[in-house]
């Protein structure tokens, strides 16, 4: 090699890496994006908060215990955006085990809170199927991700499955919660699940490969380890594993043909048989 390369030729794989990682994180989104990206993790805790306080209701909690439930659900959750946005500005999560030990400790903390006894019963109150889908709809702001790859600030193979599998799972979370609030749409709430989990297994899976260097592509991931990005795979996606986990579990517990309200009267079908022979 020349004195006249490329001075990045000169640089070890470590520290061609670590200069790619440096370029990425640099980069200050527009403000519309930084909007776009943190009312995605805002719309999603607070339709979980109303979740849970129709939940409570549901359950015979009462109003007042039920804004408590919500109200203590609003500081855990927005509790944990701003604790997150802290760390990613100290710069915390840009090196492992950082960000999978924050995101997987907070999903740990989420399933057990499912077994405080006013939780638990206000996700089992009835109707509350449907109301677990909903905190799903704003997934359509993964159109965020399309936005960073469209100005050259996050990978293809990153950004296009996030991002398209966000914006569908949005979608089909309002049309799944719907059929369940009408009783009906069992089997594709649980294909709904399935899909989402799926959908946000791939997303980490890409994301840390192509966020870490552990694959090595241009541009790298390494925005989503700074803000605003950082919000969705540290607060966001593990409370979306938790509400598939809960909803997955309810779904299974659940008949599966809904019983009828009120039995039938035999008085009745015997009139309606003998109706029937007379004629």
């Amino acid at each position: 090699m020349t004195p006249h390369g490329d001075p990045d030729s000169y640089r070890s794989p470590k520290s061609q890496a670590t200069h790619l990682l440096m370029e990425a994180v640099m980069y200050d989104p527009p403000a519309y994006l930084w909007t776009i990206t943190v009312a995605g993790p805002t719309a999603v805790a607070a339709l979980t908060c109303i979740a849970l306080y129709g939940g409570a209701e549901r359950a015979g909690l009462g109003r007042r215990r039920g804004a408590l439930l919500a109200g203590a659900a609003a500081v855990v959750l927005g509790g944990w955006l701003i604790a997150s946005a802290v760390i990613t500005s100290h710069g915390w999560y840009r090196t492992l085990p950082w960000f999978p030990v924050a995101a997987a400790g907070y999903l740990g903390l989420l399933l057990a809170l499912r077994q405080i006894p006013a939780v638990a019963r206000a996700l089992a109150a009835p109707g509350m199927l449907s109301r677990l889908e909903l905190p799903h709809t704003p997934r359509v702001v993964g159109v965020a991700f399309l936005l960073y790859l469209a100005s050259g600030h996050l990978p293809a193979l990153f950004a296009l499955p996030a991002g398209l599998g966000d914006i569908t799972a949005g979608i089909a979370a309002l049309l799944v919660a719907r059929r369940l609030a009408r009783g009906t749409g069992r089997r594709a709430a649980l294909w709904f699940n399935a899909f989402g989990i799926t959908d946000l297994v791939v997303a980490l899976t890409l994301g840390a490969l192509t966020g870490f260097q552990l694959l090595t592509i241009t541009p790298s991931s390494a925005p989503i380890t700074e803000l605003p990005l950082a919000l969705i795979p540290t607060a966001t996606v593990p409370l979306f594993f938790a509400l598939h986990i809960t909803a997955v579990s309810a779904l299974a517990r659940a008949p599966r043909t809904p019983l009828p309200t009120t039995p039938p009267n035999p008085a009745v079908r015997t009139t309606e048989a003998a109706g029937a022979d007379g004629n």
